[in-house]
């Protein structure tokens, strides 16, 4: 399975998104220097109602705590855009 593969897995179990966009970003990166232990770089775009009522910053510590060990191990650097349905139309 993908890291891309990996990662919509965990966001689609933790947080039951209406939407989910994974994007590999990693490519845009090459030679940077984060990038060198071969984790990542991904922009992640997710509509969910588990963050209604939520900031903006407990909206990416939630995408961060479905993400878990994978933000040491396979992530280097994360884009994330999170948005309940309503804001999302």
């Amino acid at each position: 399975m993908s890291r891309v593969d990996r990662i919509r897995a965990a966001l689609e179990d933790a947080l039951q998104p209406q939407a989910l966009d994974v994007i590999d970003d990693s490519h845009r990166h090459a030679g940077h220097e984060g990038a060198r232990d071969g984790r990542g770089h991904f922009t992640v775009r997710i509509v969910s109602d588990a963050f209604a009522g939520k900031l903006p910053l407990a909206r990416h510590r939630a995408v961060y705590a479905a993400l878990g060990n994978m933000m040491e191990t396979d992530i280097h650097a994360l884009s994330i855009e999170a948005r309940t349905p309503s804001e999302a139309r």
